[in-house]
Parts: structure tokens; sequence; C-alpha cells
């Protein structure tokens, strides 16, 4: 018992130490602790002492237990396993990851010898703690516990449904929709989404394979594996997703797309749904898009300074047809939301047309293409014209009719913007003109082309310095004497052991002044283009990339992926 007792006081000491608390509310404190019991860290918050944040800043600095935030971690299976959820659960501890025979253990009471003792014992490792809050722990263990176990569970349950019905004399596609319906099919497809969302995922993939399911989940643009369902468990999945998209089931043989709602705790999300036949069966991919997400700024998502500057002054000004160019994924319409934001007010009549509506900002009209129902983006376009717009957005040039459209709108008085899948900025050019608009529309309309690419971040939970090869420094023509530091991510389970957690984007703003009008008109090539924009200080992507690699925001390595194709 002296222990414990002993283990209270310091606790207590610390915090005069700190000026946290005086003499008199220790005392008070424990009093109150030996009239009623508890812990001393849980009386003191109730009496209004102390916040946990403070007892958690207090531990690392007397104690050196650093402090973790647990939002975004990831527990894996193989490593939560190792201490069962009534142990994590009275200790108030999750085991985070391990390395060589040391177990890393978020605790909110990292003092607790005895637990600490208990879990050593349990799991045949050391351990070494680290705080966090009360509110993460049980997060984390609700998070980690239920839906892992869930899952597991409904795999089980779906199994022996599946193994029991083999046999059964129904047809096949009644049998597929009847296994559809099932409360276990239900609760893995629902497991799966759920657990897509807290992941931070931005599509969620039902692979199939010769011998097994392979389901795996995009995050910060790179895909993952996350489980393998048995093979005999495909269709039922692949089912149940296709008639929650108002899909027909026994259509196997062509691509279908659809899309339904889904709440996910406090998100509302919008999933789309792709299927396409496969030689081992149906490929599902659901994107999912979250309807209440909070628009970033055009800083935020990594506008420089001056590239900044630049596109300001060009969203401001009355008429005239912008494009936001890049490949699928690269925020290309998150960039053109953020630029609406700015530019919004009631006395501007601002009409978008989309597939699909990712944001929903007020005051702007959105519409949803419907091609079923006739509503393209070229006849979207034509209907807008009749609405009186000040503003348009085009959520994508994909034909010539669209952008002939689109041109006309921008020379006739009105603001004008949309995306185009090129490489670079440059690049959309010559992609207009393939598309055969006269080069003299393209010049009298285009006023900026801005080029968009994703890298991912480095992760802030493990970064360190590190000196990169000298065949990556001589492929971005970064000298090897240079005293520059780079940085990466050592890897840790808040990124799942990439070094990368977020995205950033890499911009260049190619303003089209009289010089690049006059190529434009003469049909220079994009490379003349691109040089010629230089000569006026145009920034490329790789160069927006490298000073972010210099600022310790990403790594060389991203940076090269994302740009190698680029003509520099």
């Amino acid at each position: 018992m002296a222990l414990p007792l002993q283990k209270k006081k310091m606790l207590g000491e610390m915090l005069i130490a700190e000026g946290i608390i005086t003499r008199g509310q220790l005392e008070r404190t424990l009093a109150e602790q030996k009239l009623h019991g508890g812990r001393l860290g849980v009386i003191l918050r109730n009496l209004g002492y102390v916040t946990e944040e403070a007892i958690i800043k207090v531990l690392g600095k007397q104690m050196g237990i650093p402090h973790m935030s647990l939002d975004n971690v990831i527990v894996e299976p193989d490593i939560a396993k190792m201490i069962p959820e009534t142990v994590a659960r009275r200790y108030q501890a999750i085991p985070l990851y391990k390395k060589g025979n040391v177990i890393t253990v978020a605790m909110v009471d990292p003092l607790n010898v005895f637990a600490i003792d208990d879990i050593r014992r349990i799991t045949g490792s050391d351990i070494q703690t680290v705080v966090s809050t009360e509110r993460d722990i049980l997060k984390a263990i609700d998070r980690f516990y239920s839906v892992s176990s869930s899952m597991q569970d409904a795999i089980k349950d779906f199994a022996s449904q599946s193994a029991a019905e083999e046999g059964n004399e129904e047809r096949p596609i009644a049998l597929e929709a009847k296994a559809a319906d099932e409360t276990p099919v239900i609760k893995l497809v629902n497991m799966m989404i759920t657990q897509a969302v807290k992941d931070g995922a931005s599509d969620i993939h039902v692979e199939p394979d010769e011998k097994a399911t392979r389901i795996r989940y995009r995050v910060d643009g790179i895909l993952h594996e996350v489980m393998n369902p048995p093979k005999h468990l495909q269709s039922g999945i692949s089912s149940r997703i296709k008639i929650l998209a108002n899909l027909d089931i026994s259509e196997k043989r062509a691509p279908q797309d659809g899309r339904f709602n889904m709440n996910v705790g406090e998100k509302s999300l919008d999933i789309r749904v792709s299927t396409l036949p496969t030689i081992f069966g149906e490929k599902v991919v659901m994107r999912l898009l979250n309807k209440g997400a909070i628009l970033p700024s055009l800083e935020e998502i990594g506008f420089s300074t001056a590239a900044l500057n630049k596109f300001k002054k060009m969203i401001t000004k009355p008429y005239g047809f912008i494009l936001v160019s890049g490949p699928t994924g690269s925020g290309k319409t998150t960039t053109l939301y953020s630029a609406l934001n700015i530019i919004n007010s009631m006395e501007k009549n601002i009409i978008t047309i989309e597939d699909p509506v990712e944001y929903q900002l007020k005051l702007v009209n959105q519409v949803q293409i419907n091609p079923k129902a006739g509503v393209t983006f070229a006849t979207g376009l034509r209907s807008i014209l009749r609405q009186d717009p000040d503003i348009i957005m085009v959520g994508e040039v994909r034909d010539k009719e669209t952008a002939v459209i689109a041109i006309q709108a921008a020379l006739t008085g009105h603001l004008v913007f949309s995306t185009l899948h090129t490489n670079d900025a440059p690049g959309a050019i010559a992609r207009l003109v393939d598309m055969g608009i006269e080069p003299f529309l393209i010049a009298s309309s285009l006023m900026v082309v801005v080029g968009q690419r994703l890298v991912r971040k480095v992760c802030q939970k493990c970064k360190r310095a590190y000196k990169p090869t000298a065949e990556l420094l001589k492929e971005l023509e970064i000298s090897e004497t240079s005293d520059i530091t780079f940085v990466e991510g050592a890897g840790c389970q808040n990124c799942r052991g990439t070094g990368y957690s977020g995205r950033i984007a890499l911009f260049e703003v190619l303003i089209i002044d009289e010089a690049i009008r006059n190529l434009i008109i003469a049909k220079a090539s994009t490379t003349t283009i691109r040089a010629a924009a230089f000569k006026t200080g145009f920034t490329g992507l790789r160069e927006e990339g490298l000073d972010k690699a210099i600022k310790g925001i990403t790594t060389l390595e991203e940076v090269l992926r994302v740009t190698q194709e680029i003509v520099e």
C-alpha cells in the first residue's frame, strides 16, 4: 500500500513544484480521496484545480514520459491482441506498436507500476509508456476493439452462413440477394466503411483475386491492404454494396455506377460506387465524399505567397477563362471551390455544374450532372447561360463542345472556372488545341492556367533529418555539398509506418500575358511556352516541391515521384 501512496504524493508534489496547484488545494484533495477514494488526478480535475492536459505536461516534464495524441493513431491488430480488451479498459491502457521486445503502451496513469507489471507479464515484453488523455485512450479502445472485433465476427458469421447454404437449390441470384440482406454481410460492409472513415481513406477497393478477396483503402493517395476476406464472401460483399447503390445485382458482365448516402458518427457521406467485371469477379470501388467537410483556404492547401498573389489577382477579374490542370485526384476541384469561396458574395450569381458535387457552398447554385436525364456538362452549361450568371464553374472540360461553350461564355462577359486533365499548366493549352479549339479563341479567353499536384507530408510524429542519396540529389539537380537539412518520416504508429501523414498541393501559375498569347496563336509547342514562361518569373511544380522539401514539409522522394514526367 505504501507504493501507491508514494505515487499519489509524487504527482501532487510535481503539480505544486510547477505552480499549478497550491499546498492547500493538495491537502483538500488528499482529504477528499481519503473520504471517498479514487485517483488523485481525477479528484483534482473534479475539484477544478487542474486539467488533464496540465497533468500530462507535468508528467512529461518531470518524469520524461512523452505525451501522445491518439486521434489519428491506428493500432495494428496483431499488437492490440497482445492485451485483452478487459485489461485495456481496466488499466486505461492501449498498446501502440512494438519494436524488438519493447511494446509502447499509451496510458492515462503511466505511474501505475502495478498495471505496467501486469501488462509486462501478459505480453512477455518490456513496456515503454507514453501518456495520453483519458478521452483519447477510451476513444482508441472503442475504435479498435469494437470495430476490429465486429469485422472479424461479421466475417466469421458470414462465412458460417455461406457454408450452411452450400447445396441450396435456390437460384444463384436469389441466393445472392438473400445473402446481401442478411445481418452478417450488412455488418461487415458497414464496418468496412466505418473503419475507412476512421483511417481517413478517400476510396475503398474490393478486389477479387483467384483464391481470395482483397480490401484496400486509399489513404493520402496511396493504397494500403487492410484485410483479406475468404473468396466465397466476395459475391455477398459486392451484392450488398450494389443493393445500397441501387444497382442491378444480376448484371455482372457490364460496368455499373451508382451512389448512396451513409452517416458515420457525425459525418454524412456521399458514397459513389463503381463496379467493373474482371476475370475473377466484380471489382467494386467506393469513393467516400464527406458532405460536411470544412473547405480549406487557398493558403491551407499549399499555395506559396507568390503563386497565391498571382492567382488571387486573376480570380477577381470580371470575366475570362481560368483553368486548373492536373491528373485525376490531384485536388483540382478543391482549389476551384476555395477560389469561389473568396469571390462569393450576395451580389454575384454563381452557378456550378459538377460530377460529383463534393462540397456544398452557401449562395452558390450547384448542379449535379445526370446523363440519364440529359444533363451533361455541355447541355447543363447552355442552360446555365440562360440563368443570368456572373460566375460559372464547370467541373471538367471533357470534350470540344463543352470547351467551346465555356470559352464563348468567357468572351461574353462571364468569369468561367474549369479543370482539365494534363500533366502541367503549359500542357493545358496543347490539350485545348487537340480538342479542336482555334488558337485565337484560346488566346483571347484564357487568363491563367494553374498546374497542380499533391505530395504527401512528412509525419510530424516521427520526422527526422536524413541524408538523401547521391543519385536522388543528382536527379533533382541539388549539389551534394549543399548544407540544406532534409527530413523524412522514420515510420510510426501515427502514420502506419509510412513516414507520411496528410497531403499538400504543389502549384504552378501560368499567367497568359501578351508573349504567351502570341505563342498560342503561333501554335508553339508546350516546351516553347514553358521556356518563355520561365523567362517572366514562372515557377514550376518541381521548384515548388523543392521549396517545400527544404522547409521540411515533404521529402525529396515525393517531389521526384510527382514531377518526374514533367519536362523542365
